[in-house]
């Protein structure tokens, strides 16, 4: 009697192998619902709810010129595969839409809320894959600032001014200043290559090194020049000009004055 109830209290050779099976099962399953789950939140940050307004929104304001499916027209390109950065910065910058044709979309006063913006940006991103709005960690200014002044020195001063003044370029266009665009617009510009901008990629310039730009770019807009007048951050040209003519012009006033005080 005793062997017969150790043999019914002892457990079956294979139930151990058992339970590990159904561990491993709901834990695989788990798991692979997660992963799904997050796959589909990265692959969709937004709703169909906001693509559809975006889309009400772009045949009401954009259709004109780049067509009911953004296939584009003789009055304006194809917006499909230019992504919700693109939007987001000709949009969210007022350059779009545009008042008239010109060398060049010209920044004005912007005619949408955020909200209006993001929806037809993630409308447009829909049709095709393009670059993304970038994420906050790019564009808060949390990169090394020297790094980006010597990369900004490099790839942009030739156009923009060493201190981001803006400059003219050929045929009407000009570069924009940079003294008050926020770091958001800046990396989507550098990404989208807008206007006469030539698109700085990630082989290009990395996503930090862009970061670096923008750290670079809000310490001049926070450290104004300690100096007193900027005289437009045009650089030693321009700070010379202003020592000759009126440097100079005020001592030959004053020597002036003093002989004519003394005859």
């Amino acid at each position: 009697m005793t062997r017969s109830k150790r043999r019914t209290g002892r457990r079956h050779p294979l139930a151990t192998a058992a339970l590990l099976a159904l561990g491993l099962v709901f834990t695989g399953g788990a798991y692979a619902a997660f992963s799904t789950t997050t796959a589909q939140a990265e692959a969709s940050p937004t709703s169909q709810e906001t693509i559809d307004e975006g889309q009400k929104l772009f045949q009401a304001n954009c259709a004109t010129c780049h067509g009911l499916e953004a296939q584009g027209t003789e009055a304006g390109p194809s917006l499909v595969g230019v992504g919700a950065a693109a939007v987001d910065f000709q949009v969210g910058t007022g350059r779009m839409p545009m008042q008239m044709q010109g060398p060049q979309a010209e920044q004005k006063p912007v005619q949408f809320t955020d909200e209006q913006v993001k929806q037809l940006a993630y409308y447009v991103a829909s049709l095709g894959p393009g670059p993304d709005i970038p994420a906050d960690s790019l564009v808060n200014g949390g990169g090394d600032a020297a790094n980006g002044a010597e990369l900004f020195r490099v790839n942009c001063a030739m156009c923009h001014n060493v201190a981001g003044a803006g400059g003219a370029l050929t045929e009407g266009k000009y570069a924009p200043p940079l003294t008050d665009v926020s770091g958001v617009h800046i990396y989507e510009a550098m990404v989208t290559g807008p206007q006469n901008m030539p698109v700085f990629n990630d082989l290009n310039i990395t996503p930090e090194d862009k970061r670096d730009i923008i750290t670079y770019l809000q310490y001049v807009q926070d450290n104004r020049s300690p100096g007193g007048f900027e005289l437009g951050s045009l650089g030693p040209v321009a700070e010379g000009l202003f020592i000759w003519i009126f440097g100079l012009g005020a001592i030959v006033a004053i020597t002036v004055w003093i002989t004519a005080k003394s005859n």
